[in-house]
């Protein structure tokens, strides 16, 4: 019998989960048809995730050519603890400067304890960064959830 039903994260179970990570794995479609599977920082935005990189990487590549990835964050070290979200997505390549340096600051904020903002040197740095970078929205199209804290220890 499926318990499948019992262990689905509830969209507030989704956000915290999401809010609390600090990794998704990105996996494109790689040059040879083979899944090319990358570990990034993100941010969430009204429900979608982000991420940024180097213009030039293999991930956006594969992007440029074929738009669907699939996005994985879990949390959990044993079976009775594993809880995720696997997002199948259509993605969003934004080039434009300013709005990737704009994407890049959210990014740092988030990631950098004890900080509200990018100033000074920081900022102009980031400007730099953004001139090689795009930022990538991930457009949810099928979301799969688990947390097997909720089967109580039993499978």
């Amino acid at each position: 019998m499926s318990r499948r039903d019992q262990i689905i994260l509830t969209p507030a179970e989704q956000r915290e989960l999401l809010e609390t990570e600090r990794i998704v794995v990105v996996s494109s479609i790689g040059p040879r048809g083979w899944p090319h599977s990358m570990p990034m920082w993100f941010t969430v935005r009204d429900g979608e995730i982000w991420v940024w990189t180097y213009a030039k990487s293999q991930k956006v590549r594969n992007l440029e050519r074929d738009p669907r990835a699939t996005l994985l964050v879990e949390a959990g070290t044993e079976y009775v603890e594993l809880r995720g979200v696997q997002v199948e997505a259509e993605a969003e390549l934004i080039r434009d400067p300013d709005r990737v340096r704009e994407f890049g600051e959210e990014l740092t904020v988030r990631y950098s304890e004890g900080i509200e903002s990018v100033e000074g040197d920081a900022a102009a740095a980031l400007r730099a960064q953004a001139a090689k970078r795009v930022a990538i929205r991930f457009r949810p199209v099928r979301t799969a959830t688990w947390d097997h804290r909720k089967l109580g220890g039993t499978y």
